[in-house]
């Protein structure tokens, strides 16, 4: 490779898997059935496809357009871009949001690590809700058990990492993303052939309307954009990797529907299964450690689909921590030249400072509070609330009006290579529409809604 010129992803293949990789995660796996099961079912499937569409899609392609403009990490990339303005500060807010989430968002890596070895060793016979759940809850306020499965992930993003761009993120991506691939459908197919798996079907794709209400619809909003890894600085980093000779437009519907589409087939693996059983659809994020983990041990073949359960949420969570952690090594490497391995090094020693603070706050370090809140509830609370949606509507609010319509025209058409009829209805989503949406979400988030009358 000629000495200045970017390292580029080698195929359209490895972008797809790298992108969605860092968009799926645990939040699909997680949070998206949970939120699918409290705001009943299918109807909140919609409206969740409208805002991926109307919020989603534009601020992935404003950010994939920054990026492969830049061709540097998300700092850089606004510094040459606006080079006498102050917009470089939206890439430090994302390298900022990256730290923080991985502090919490390891933490919870390392449950399932956990819960693989739990799985593995049959640990879930015998044994009800409630014991299930206090089985979580010694697990979670334990001092070292989380502490250790946090460093073993991390050790495995780490070496991701350190390999660089095509021999880390892009090998591993292509091969993690066709196995969590595989295995979710595997867990769908198994779930639905249960017996009354039917009626967890009907719940997903049936809607009811009635349940829908302004607050519902503002979590569909949030959902979508949260789902994406918006906001953060992922989309930018993996953007300057994308060659000239890939359509962005197209690589944002792929990485959007792969993204909704392990989503939607989480859920599938899910319901049939907690129908079949009989357990209440609307529990939330105990759903996947204490529900679960019941229903496995109560269905045919439980032990092996409950080890295959718990290594999809793993591969889910690695594939988002790694592009969470390029975010920071490509800023450490290009703006402060910092050799890869030692930045790596010194990401990761910082992740699992933060990583031990959230865990102690389960245990511990209970009683130690900053604004009323632990530190793992600090750090989610913060990215989720306040710096993801701020990123993604200053993103907007840059794409939409400080770069001019020639620039990202040329960007997102390869100098003509490519059609562009979708454009106008682009610019005028990211000019008013996205914006305003993702204020919504900020004012709900931080509990403004129902004082605005919006939930």
């Amino acid at each position: 490779m000629p000495k200045g010129q970017r390292i580029n992803f080698s195929s359209k293949l490895a972008v797809v898997a790298a992108a969605a990789g860092s968009a799926v995660g645990l939040g699909n796996i997680w949070r998206f059935p949970y939120e699918l099961g409290q705001y009943g079912g299918a109807a909140f499937l919609i409206i969740y496809l409208v805002f991926v569409v109307l919020i989603g899609m534009p601020v992935m392609l404003s950010e994939f357009v920054i990026g492969r403009m830049g061709q540097s990490d998300a700092v850089g990339s606004f510094k040459k871009l606006a080079p006498k303005g102050k917009w470089w500060l939206i890439g430090v807010m994302g390298v900022l949001t990256s730290f923080l989430i991985m502090g919490f968002y390891a933490v919870v890596a390392g449950w399932t690590l956990e819960y693989i070895y739990q799985a593995v060793a049959n640990q879930f016979v015998n044994k009800d809700t409630a014991t299930l759940t206090q089985v979580f809850v010694d697990f979670c306020t334990d001092t070292w058990r989380p502490l250790i499965w946090l460093f073993v992930f991390m050790i495995i993003s780490a070496i991701i990492i350190m390999l660089g761009v095509k021999d880390g993120i892009e090998k591993s991506t292509k091969f993690l993303m066709p196995l969590l691939f595989i295995i979710i459908v595997a867990l769908g197919i198994r779930a639905v052939t249960l017996p009354g798996g039917v009626a967890g079907l009907k719940f997903l794709f049936q809607p009811d309307f009635s349940k829908i209400t302004s607050g519902v619809i503002l979590s569909a909003m949030g959902q979508a954009f949260f789902s994406l890894s918006l906001g953060m600085g992922c989309m930018i980093t993996y953007g300057s990797y994308i060659s000239k000779k890939n359509h962005l437009s197209h690589t944002v519907v792929e990485v959007s529907l792969m993204d909704t589409l392990i989503a939607v087939l989480a859920a599938v693996a899910i319901f049939p299964a907690v129908f079949s059983l009989g357990i209440n659809p609307g529990y939330g994020p105990e759903l996947v450690f204490i529900t679960l983990p019941n229903v496995f041990a109560q269905m045919p073949g439980g032990y092996v689909w409950s080890i295959l359960f718990f290594i999809l949420l793993c591969v889910a969570a690695l594939t988002s921590a790694i592009s969470l952690m390029e975010v920071v090594v490509a800023y450490l490497v290009e703006e402060i030249k910092i050799k890869r391995l030692t930045a790596t090094i010194w990401v990761t020693i910082i992740i699992l400072f933060l990583g031990v603070l959230a865990s102690l706050s389960f245990g511990v370090w209970k009683e130690v509070k900053i604004f009323n809140m632990g530190f793992f509830d600090l750090f989610d609370n913060v990215t989720s609330k306040v710096l993801m949606p701020i990123g993604g509507l200053m993103i907007s609010v840059f794409t939409g009006w400080v770069l001019s319509r020639k620039q990202i025209r040329d960007e997102i058409s390869t100098h003509g290579r490519f059609p562009t009829k979708y454009y106008n209805a682009y610019i005028f989503l990211v000019r008013y529409i996205t914006p305003i949406g993702i204020l919504f979400v900020i004012l709900n988030q931080l509990g403004l809604g129902r004082w605005l009358g919006l939930s």
